[in-house]
C-alpha cells in the first residue's frame, strides 16, 4: 500500500517518469504519509542546486530552474489562481469562480512573482552557508512544504466537490501524526550537517507548518474551505517560507 502510494505521490508531485497508474494515485490520494515521503525525493533532487562550487547568482537560477524542473507547474498553478482569488473583490463564491477562470490577473502574475523572486533570494542566502547546511535546509524545506499539504488535507474543510475534496475527504484530524513522524528525520539531519543545522531544519519544518495553518483559516474565511488551488498554493508557500527561516535560523544561531 504504502509503495504504491508513495509511486502515486512521485508521479502526482513531479515530473519524474515514474509511471503511475489508478490504483497508484488512489493509495497516495488515501495517504497523507506520502507527501512527506516524497518530499524527500524532491529535496534531494534539489540539493545539487545548492552544493554545486558556483558563484552565489548561479546557485539562486539553478535552484529556481531546479524546482521547475523537478516539481513543474502544478502547485505554480495552483498559486497563481488563489493570487487571483486574494485580490477579487466578492463572496467566497466569487473568489472560486475567479480560481477556475484560466485568465490568468494581476493577483496571479504577482503571487508568482513573489514566489519566483524569493527562491531566487533564498538560492543567494543558501550559497553563503557551508554546503552540508544548505543541502539539509533545501530537504527540509521540501520535506516541509509536503507536509504543509497533508497538514490542509488532514485538518481542512472541502471548500466544494473537486479534485481537492478528493483528498480531503479520505483523511481527518487523527490522520495527521504519521506525515509528522515521516516528516521529522528532515529536522534531524540537520544534526549531521553540524553548527546551528538543527535549529536551521527545525524552524523550516515549523515555518512550513505554521503557513499550511495560516493557510487553511485564510481559505476557511475566504473561499469557505480548502480546494486543490489551496493545496498546490501551500506546497509553495510553504517552501518559501521553510527556505528563508532555516537560513535565519542558521546565520543568527
Amino acid at each position: 500500500m504504502i509503495g504504491a502510494a508513495f509511486r502515486g505521490a512521485l508521479g502526482f508531485l513531479t515530473r519524474l517518469p515514474v509511471g503511475h497508474g489508478e490504483r497508484a494515485f488512489d493509495a497516495f490520494r488515501t495517504t497523507p504519509a506520502a507527501f512527506p515521503l516524497a518530499g524527500y525525493v524532491v529535496g534531494l533532487l534539489l540539493a545539487p542546486a545548492v552544493a554545486l562550487p558556483v558563484p552565489a547568482p548561479t546557485v539562486a537560477f539553478s535552484l529556481v530552474v531546479g524546482v521547475v524542473l523537478v516539481t513543474g507547474v502544478n502547485h505554480a498553478d495552483g498559486l497563481a489562481d488563489l493570487g487571483d482569488a486574494a485580490v477579487v473583490h466578492g463572496d467566497a463564491e466569487r473568489r472560486r469562480e475567479v480560481m477556475a477562470d484560466t485568465t490568468v490577473g494581476v493577483g496571479a502574475l504577482l503571487a508568482l512573482g513573489v514566489d519566483l523572486v524569493g527562491i531566487a533570494l533564498a538560492g543567494l542566502a543558501l550559497a553563503a552557508l557551508p554546503v552540508a547546511g544548505a543541502v539539509v535546509v533545501v530537504l527540509a524545506s521540501e520535506v516541509g512544504a509536503k507536509l504543509a499539504m497533508a497538514t490542509l488535507i488532514c485538518r481542512g474543510t472541502p471548500s466544494h466537490e473537486g479534485f481537492g475534496s478528493s483528498f480531503l475527504n479520505e483523511a481527518d484530524g487523527r490522520d495527521l501524526w504519521l506525515p509528522v513522524v515521516v516528516a521529522l528525520p528532515a529536522v534531524a539531519l540537520g544534526w549531521l550537517a553540524g553548527g546551528s543545522g538543527l535549529l536551521a531544519t527545525g524552524s523550516a519544518l515549523i515555518g512550513a507548518v505554521a503557513v499550511a495553518l495560516a493557510v487553511e483559516r485564510w481559505a476557511a474565511v475566504t473561499l469557505g474551505g480548502v480546494g486543490g488551488d489551496v493545496l498546490g498554493a501551500a506546497n509553495d508557500l510553504a517552501r518559501l517560507a521553510a527556505l528563508h527561516l532555516g537560513v535565519i535560523a542558521w546565520t543568527l544561531w
